[in-house]
């Protein structure tokens, strides 16, 4: 598919989210959706549980603390934010920073499952335990971080790679060197294909 038709592909599922208005409650407390953003022929998908204050005012994923934090990884494993694609499962900040409900999560699959369609990288990294148990029901993202799994959904195959998520690095000094680790260990898996 060519880029420009990716592009198209992506306006209208944004359009699709308004017009449905899908999560009215979220969309009501948060001033932008935020579909995600990045090189859509990307062979890498970065994808968070949801966005946080910063990213809500500013309309983009991922660019707060944890934003800078993933930048960094990104360029400590010779990549750039331009070489992937960057999203969320729920498209809208929840109040106060708190977790996604079940119901959000659920509402939003689709349209992600579209975008993972529409870009059709080859690897999905989950940034988090949200995210990662989105597709791996039983994720404990303590000891499978890092480690790449097969997973199949119903006519959809993913090569899904969980890690924590950047934030939690922030919290807890010690997951820094293990998340920058899991990164440069996914970069190095990437080069070779």
């Amino acid at each position: 598919m060519k880029y420009d038709d990716k592009k198209r592909k992506i306006d209208d599922l944004e359009k699709d989210i308004l017009e449905k208005d899908i999560c009215s409650d979220l969309r009501g407390t948060a001033r932008n959706l935020i579909m995600g953003e990045g090189n859509l022929d990307a062979k890498m998908i970065f994808i968070g549980e949801a966005p946080g204050k910063k990213e809500d005012e500013q309309g983009r994923p991922f660019v707060g603390a944890s934003g800078k934090f993933l930048n960094e990884m990104l360029e400590q494993s010779g990549m750039k934010r331009e070489d992937v694609y960057i999203t969320n499962i729920v498209k809208y900040r929840p109040p106060n920073n708190r977790d996604p409900k079940t119901e959000e999560k659920r509402e939003f699959w689709p349209y992600l499952l579209s975008q993972i369609e529409i870009i059709n990288p080859k690897y999905i990294i989950t940034l988090g335990r949200h995210s990662g148990m989105a597709f791996i029901p039983n994720l404990v993202i303590s000891k499978d971080h890092g480690k790449l799994r097969k997973v199949i959904d119903g006519d959809y195959e993913f090569t899904v790679i969980p890690l924590y998520h950047p934030a939690a690095a922030l919290y807890n000094g010690g997951l820094r060197e293990t998340l920058i680790k899991d990164f440069i260990q996914v970069s190095r898996l990437i080069k070779k294909d």
